[in-house]
């Protein structure tokens, strides 16, 4: 790319930070000059761009991408902004930071999540000031030099790290991995402050039988017990199999609605319209009840202590009145199901294939969980 390129796309960048912010003008140049050089440092190194011929168009795009990450940071605010930041970093690393033996339970990993991520901040700005060619000792001071350095982090985080056979990874789970794998067995986490912030109110899963005893057992769960150790296991095989089904989506929602944060700060960490969060929410809890009632249903069951040994959690008055809702097949296929048998010989003892089965026992499981929930309300 030519100078003139250069100096054009940063004459750009400097005149849309000056009409969309109040940074003093200074700022705004130094920005867009160091937005720029790594954009024009991308441009050079990537082959791809090199030999596509469109150099120009890449770096314009690559400078606006920028530019609008910058400029959502920025009208995020000091405060919203380091929410944000920490909030889509430890929803990437979540699975990768594995508490040592003892410390399992969500506020634990939480703890440790808080630990990595202070140090990544500061690897971050190391590698911030060595790229930009800023001193040892710069540190950002306004509102813009702060969004710049959180979304940099964002971009650091997420660089892809090439690995064998073909794959790569991104930075920060690497990091998050290696970070996990130095903890001291004996290392301890103050596990005392669990459960903080109240409800907002009015939200649908809020009021979801399911999300309120999940969020209740991670939060007063002690460490160490065969509970918590349930809970972490029915946590890390959501995530799985949100992301067997590639609803990534689905898991980071998953991960901030455990955190208690209200829709509006969901919005704004995963940039949703209030439509597009409500969408994400049905569909999240479309995934969450074919998780519960089909893919895992003994372990969650187990959990809730409605397991068949338990009558699936129903009171004998209600299981009497379940039990009279059956159709014949259904009840033969409960008979059997508490007997121990396995599902491939229910469905050949009821004349159905396996497919049909499972979903005759779907409809059993949430016969009884409307039930249950409705004794719950």
């Amino acid at each position: 790319m030519s100078n003139p390129d250069v100096e054009l796309i940063t004459q750009t960048l400097y005149q849309q930070f000056c009409r969309q912010t109040s940074a003093n003008k200074t700022h705004c140049w130094d920005v867009a000059s160091r937005l720029v050089a790594e954009v024009w440092r991308i441009c050079e190194e990537s082959q791809r761009i090199q030999v596509s011929g469109e150099i120009e168009n890449w770096a314009n795009t690559l400078g606006q991408h920028r530019f609008k990450q910058c400029l959502r940071y920025y009208k995020l605010g000091s405060s919203r902004g380091r929410v944000h930041l920490q909030s889509l970093l430890s929803s990437i690393i979540y699975r990768y930071i594995l508490p040592p033996q003892g410390a399992s339970s969500y506020q634990g990993r939480v703890a440790l999540i808080e630990d990595f991520l202070q140090g990544f901040y500061l690897e971050a700005l190391n590698i911030f000031r060595r790229e930009t060619g800023l001193p040892g000792t710069y540190t950002p001071r306004s509102l813009l030099e702060l969004a710049e350095y959180m979304a940099f982090c964002e971009r650091y985080g997420k660089r892809r790290i090439p690995l064998p056979g073909r794959r790569s990874q991104q930075l920060i789970i690497l990091r998050a991995q290696t970070f996990s794998q130095k903890q001291p067995l004996e290392a301890s986490v103050d596990m005392d402050s669990a459960a903080e912030g109240g409800y907002g109110g009015g939200e649908g899963d809020r009021h979801d039988p399911l999300i309120q005893q999940l969020r209740l057992l991670l939060s007063h769960e002690p460490p160490g017990s065969n509970e918590g150790s349930l809970c972490e296991t029915i946590i890390e095989e959501v995530l799985r199999y949100f992301e067997e089904r590639n609803q990534n989506d689905c898991a980071n929602y998953f991960i901030l609605r455990l955190k208690d944060l209200s829709a509006p700060e969901i919005e704004a960490i995963l940039d949703l319209t209030p439509r597009q969060r409500d969408y994400l929410q049905q569909r999240f809890k479309y995934h969450l009840v074919r998780f519960a009632l089909s893919h895992r249903w003994e372990l969650v069951h187990q959990w809730l202590e409605a397991d068949l040994e338990r009558n699936l959690g129903l009171t004998p008055q209600e299981w009497q009145h379940f039990h009279s809702e059956l159709t014949e097949q259904q009840q033969t296929l409960l008979e059997l199901k508490q007997a121990g048998q396995e599902m491939g010989a229910i469905a050949q003892a009821l004349s159905l294939t396996p497919t049909q089965t499972e979903k005759q026992w779907f409809k059993l499981l949430a016969m009884a969980w409307d039930i249950r929930n409705c004794s719950v309300s």
